[in-house]
């Protein structure tokens, strides 16, 4: 973990007040840089009319791995509870969500007509993040725009209740510890207990990374996410460089590391594994955000 590039950055980054953000640009899905992130890891396959690419509610498992697919001609119907809810279309990827979050199926995918697609499962996954690392940020971008779609949702409905005690971890401590050595004495600071860290609609110049404690994120104040040791928050507005979407505050004494947005595109770009780690982390809590707007 001692290789993670933190060069090219600029200033260390300081838990400094955030200047004000730009304007918020939406993520645009670039069907080119798709072609040939899946191309670097894998090559395209025929598949006839009436396969079935993935069942609602599969798992992956010890001799079944979860795979994504990009399609390269043909279409897909995908469904959920036996109703169709969307089309896969040339150029599209489909089932991302599941394999990158190691999470069960949310919708069956069978082709409609003959298809030719290109699939990756995890080692090629892996392969092809080391070629087209930029690839993580457009996935991320998409999936936080999303995510603030039905974030809006909930703000329109009560929240019902607040989540679980369970932690949010993304790096494990061996990276977290390479982070801190990147990043320098100046992005880590200490925050006692009941400390507002930032506040829903504020702009966003800042992610952080939880060295010790634990943070609560919360919505319209109700809490929907705790952030432990090796978890990260604030991400969002990172990578689409728009408002805070939730609150954030110290639930206990913590250590954080603070990373700005120069540092961070730098970290998905030039460190796969830490853009994978992320991708998994935004595609958990997509999923999360998802089942309560259900």
């Amino acid at each position: 973990m001692d290789d993670l590039d933190f060069s090219a950055t600029g200033p260390k980054p300081k838990p400094a007040a955030p200047a004000p953000a730009p304007q918020a640009a939406k993520p645009v899905y670039s069907a080119a840089m798709a072609m040939e992130f899946f191309r670097a890891g894998g090559k395209a396959e025929a598949v006839p009319a009436g396969t079935t690419f993935f069942e609602e509610n599969d798992k992956a498992g010890f001799l079944k791995r979860d795979k994504m697919y990009l399609l390269l001609e043909g279409e897909v119907t995908l469904t959920a509870h036996g109703k169709v809810i969307g089309t896969v279309k040339i150029s599209e990827i489909f089932g991302e969500m599941a394999a990158i979050s190691e999470s069960p199926r949310t919708a069956t995918a069978v082709a409609k007509t003959a298809c030719r697609v290109i699939a990756l499962d995890e080692k090629e996954f892996q392969k092809a993040l080391q070629a087209k690392p930029e690839f993580a940020l457009m996935l991320m971008g998409m999936m936080i725009l999303r995510l603030r779609g039905m974030i809006s949702r909930l703000r329109q409905n009560a929240l019902d209740g607040e989540a679980g005690s369970n932690e949010s971890r993304v790096f494990d401590k061996s990276m977290v510890a390479a982070l801190a050595k990147g990043l320098g004495h100046g992005a880590m600071s200490r925050h006692a207990k009941g400390t507002v860290l930032f506040k829903e609609g504020a702009p966003g110049a800042l992610a952080y990374v939880v060295q010790e404690g634990r943070v609560s994120v919360s919505i319209q104040g109700k809490v929907v996410q705790r952030v432990g040791p090796g978890g990260i928050f604030g991400e969002l507005a990172l990578v689409d460089q728009a408002a805070r979407a939730a609150s954030a505050a110290a639930e206990t004494e913590c250590a954080l590391l603070a990373i700005n947005r120069t540092v961070f595109v730098n970290l998905v770009k030039g460190n796969p594994e830490f853009g994978a780690a992320l991708l998994s982390a935004v595609a958990q809590r997509v999923r999360f955000v998802a089942e309560r707007t259900k």
